[in-house]
């Protein structure tokens, strides 16, 4: 195959970090990023060159372009930590097959990408593009901590922003282990869908006395697991409402305010703790037979339809400074790029 020298590209414009808070809506990517036309980066030892043919946009992808992840910007650089593509470079017998993969030396919002050999995960002839391009950050996210979930033995384990595409995979796993999840969203509108995804219960913010519903249920089903994905006050409360020895695992800041921690005495008396989970350290740190282990999960459930992708929406990357916004503004759907488009 004959590659181009040049190749379009979502370069980012700014460099290092923000010290803002703003969370992961985009009303504008014109002070983030910019379409340019940039060399077609070349692999060296131990690299691959990937000709992208969907791109996912996770709410981490928007705050690292934002300056508000905790890794750097680079000025140049394309956007963009996971995709699907073929495999049109380097020295891996994997040429010419299709990958995922998580994000290298490049980015994946662009027509091609470079990274580790030892990164690219082989994709299933009957895995969906849409499935392939998102099974990286989310799925395997979602199986890290249902792992645990299971492991510390909990009987059900709460959830927020779980309308979102990471948290209807972590109810879906909840449903098939017999572990009830119990749901907190913002709109009463996403109740009914989850209840019926397998949801034990769902609580609804906006509603009445929401943390009286939490404290009544949280005696029925003494969850001692709290996986968060806003950091707001309410998950503040709803943590300090759970039983002795509850862990809030922080994994994702979609709330701009910062929570009160008003009963700091519940981490000494009541054997409770705070921590956080970043995907990049679980892989560095789990068994190494998980990580193929957890990808052909992943894709099983994908190909029977145990896990579903709910599309928002694919703009064409020729099309995203002015498409993207709007697309991630739809609610409960992921939003994909289409490099070719």
């Amino acid at each position: 195959m004959t590659l181009p020298q040049m190749m379009r590209a979502l370069v980012q414009v700014q460099d290092g970090y923000a010290g803002t808070q703003t969370g992961p809506a985009l009303a504008d990517a014109a002070p983030f990023l910019a379409l340019r036309d940039i060399p077609v980066p070349s692999p060296g030892q131990g690299q691959a060159l990937i000709k992208v043919k969907l791109a996912a946009v996770n709410p981490s992808d928007i705050h690292f372009i934002k300056g508000e992840y905790g890794q750097p910007r680079v000025s140049g650089q394309p956007a963009g930590f996971e995709g699907v593509g073929e495999v049109v470079g380097g020295d891996t017998p994997l040429l010419g097959q299709r990958v995922s993969f998580f994000a290298g030396a490049s980015g994946t919002w662009a027509e091609y990408a470079m990274t580790d050999i030892s990164g690219l995960i082989p994709c299933r002839p009957d895995l969906a593009d849409v499935d392939a391009a998102g099974q990286l950050v989310n799925p395997l996210t979602a199986l890290a901590m249902f792992d645990l979930v299971r492991d510390s033995g909990a009987d059900s384990f709460v959830l927020n922003a779980a309308g979102s595409q990471l948290g209807k995979l972590l109810i879906a796993l909840g449903r098939d282990a017999g572990i009830p999840a119990i749901a907190v969203v913002r709109r009463a509108a996403q109740a009914e869908a989850l209840l019926a995804l397998g949801a034990a219960e769902v609580i609804v913010t906006g509603a009445a006395d929401p943390l009286a519903q939490a404290r009544a249920l949280f005696k029925t089903y003494q969850p001692r697991i709290l996986l968060d994905a806003v950091g707001d006050q309410f998950t503040a409360d709803l943590f300090f409402a759970m039983p002795n020895g509850a862990r809030w695992v922080n994994y994702g800041k979609l709330s701009t305010d910062a929570p009160k921690l008003a009963a700091l005495g519940q981490l000494i008396f009541q054997g409770k703790r705070i921590e956080g989970f970043w995907l990049t350290r679980w892989m560095k740190e789990v068994d190494p037979a998980r990580i193929p282990q957890a990808f052909a999960t992943i894709q099983e459930r994908f190909v029977t339809r145990a896990w579903t992708t709910d599309l928002a929406g694919i703009v064409p990357l020729s099309q995203a400074m002015a498409q993207l916004p709007a697309v991630l503004a739809m609610p409960d759907g992921k939003a994909f790029i289409d490099p070719a488009a």
